[in-house]
């Protein structure tokens, strides 16, 4: 087992978890579809909700350059960053991604995709993020539990 201090244990690329829900979800509906119907309504709310966790993410990364710190969940972190998006999620980053997965379930017009968020939302949370959690427990300690008592994980 490796140190967690280390770096994070984590196997799965984040994006690539949420990309193959999505994609699994449309492939699905190729075969049997559970669509919903197509509006305009719903199309602007899934470039909304696209949008929105595209600026999260990108906000979230800003804050941790600015911290010189590592966005990569595959590398040691230096900093307990708790400022910008991290003040009220631990993880802002991957909330974005989730705005991005309900808008594009949206554009998608598909159930499917929303069928599959809870697997998604397990291996994040049980192979990625527990991972990262560890991680910030063995190098930070009591800060980052301090941390963790303030800030919820996600919203």
């Amino acid at each position: 087992m490796a140190d967690p201090a280390a770096r994070p244990a984590t196997l799965l690329p984040p994006p690539l978890v949420y990309a193959t829900g999505l994609a699994a979800g449309w492939f699905i509906n190729r075969i049997v579809p559970l669509g919903f119907a197509a509006s305009p309504l719903l199309n602007r709310l899934g470039w909304g909700l696209v949008s929105a966790g595209v600026l999260l993410t990108m906000w979230a990364a800003l804050t941790i350059w600015r911290h010189r710190t590592t966005i990569n969940p595959y590398k040691a972190v230096s900093t307990l960053v708790a400022t910008g998006p991290f003040a009220f999620s631990r993880n802002p980053i991957y909330l974005g991604d989730w705005l991005v997965y309900a808008g594009v379930t949206l554009l998608l017009e598909t159930y499917w995709t929303l069928a599959l968020a809870p697997a998604v939302w397990w291996v994040m949370r049980y192979h990625v993020i527990a991972h990262e959690e560890a991680h910030l427990t063995a190098r930070f300690g009591q800060a980052y539990r301090d941390y963790t008592s303030k800030v919820r994980r996600w919203i």
